[in-house]
């Protein structure tokens, strides 16, 4: 059975860093394009990041993840990292991750982790 998991996330103050992760059983997470999303309560899910599929690796940032957080993969291990940086109150959020043919606005991807909570708070 295909399973993505997410992992990493935590209680973090203003201005410091998490790594989230997203691994998997039965995928090949090099062969697939991964995004990131996130869910705030009470707010509608919103795409925070996107890897092309291994040996394009284009990278897709929301403007608010733009400068503070990073995608990357480590394809030996078989994952897909999302670096936090500079975290505010207002990025906290439930993310997920997802892996799919393409990267896409429409959140039309294949199979969903169950995600990580990210709490940010002083």
């Amino acid at each position: 059975q295909v399973q993505l998991v997410e992992s990493g996330g935590g209680l973090v103050k203003p201005g410091g860093s998490l790594r989230l992760s997203c691994a998997s059983s039965g995928l090949a997470l090099d062969t697939y394009a991964i995004a990131w999303y996130r869910q705030a309560p009470g707010k509608e899910r919103e795409g925070v990041s996107c890897i092309t599929k291994f040996g394009i690796d284009t990278k897709y940032y929301s403007d608010f993840a733009k400068g503070r957080f990073t995608v990357s993969r480590d394809i030996a291990k078989n994952l897909v990292f999302l670096q936090l940086n500079s975290l505010k109150p207002e990025d906290t959020a439930v993310y997920y991750c997802a892996a799919g043919v393409i990267c896409q606005r429409s959140g039309d991807y294949d199979y969903w982790g169950q995600g990580t909570q990210v709490t940010v708070s002083s």
